[in-house]
């Protein structure tokens, strides 16, 4: 069920408390459903994600974990550099390399954006799910990829 969005700063939901730069300040647990439909091969990551202000008072987001494909299984990590969006309620995403990915938001009306990744096109769809907890799903369809990845994260305790 999509709760209604409250109206609030994307930035500190991640975050959680006040952290000066560099800490981590919002942890959350990780789960990940991954479906490739051409080969109806199906996976999982589960792990951590940690929100961070950076020296330049950004928000890194780190995530680190294990996935489990039926080719492969150990280790896997990415990230992200999130920024300011011209609205309080989202955040606009970046590689690492600073290319532009994609915004992220819970409102009705920006919680969808999309990315393509020459040839594929990238979908993404954020969902509320309250304070503690939030969803995600990227339908990626094109020539050489055809996959559904869905995402759930749930906050963890603060780090001591």
């Amino acid at each position: 069920m999509n709760r209604p969005v409250p109206e609030f700063s994307l930035r500190a939901y991640l975050l959680g408390p006040v952290q000066p730069p560099g800490a981590v300040a919002g942890t959350w647990a990780v789960e990940r459903q991954l479906l490739d439909r051409s080969a109806g091969t199906r996976g999982t990551f589960t792990g951590v994600v940690r929100f961070a202000v950076t020296d330049d008072d950004d928000v890194s987001f780190r995530e680190e974990g294990t996935m489990r494909w039926p080719t492969f299984t150990g280790p896997a990590s990415r990230a992200y550099l999130l920024r300011r969006a011209d609205r309080t309620d989202a955040l606009d995403v970046f590689f690492e390399d600073g290319r532009p990915f994609h915004r992220m938001s819970f409102s009705p009306e920006a919680n969808l954006d999309r990315h393509w990744c020459d040839p594929d096109t990238y979908r993404v769809a954020y969902t509320y799910a309250g304070p503690d907890a939030f969803s995600y799903s990227w339908d990626v369809s094109g020539p050489r990829k055809d996959l559904l990845l869905t995402t759930e994260l749930t906050r963890l305790g603060s780090n001591p």
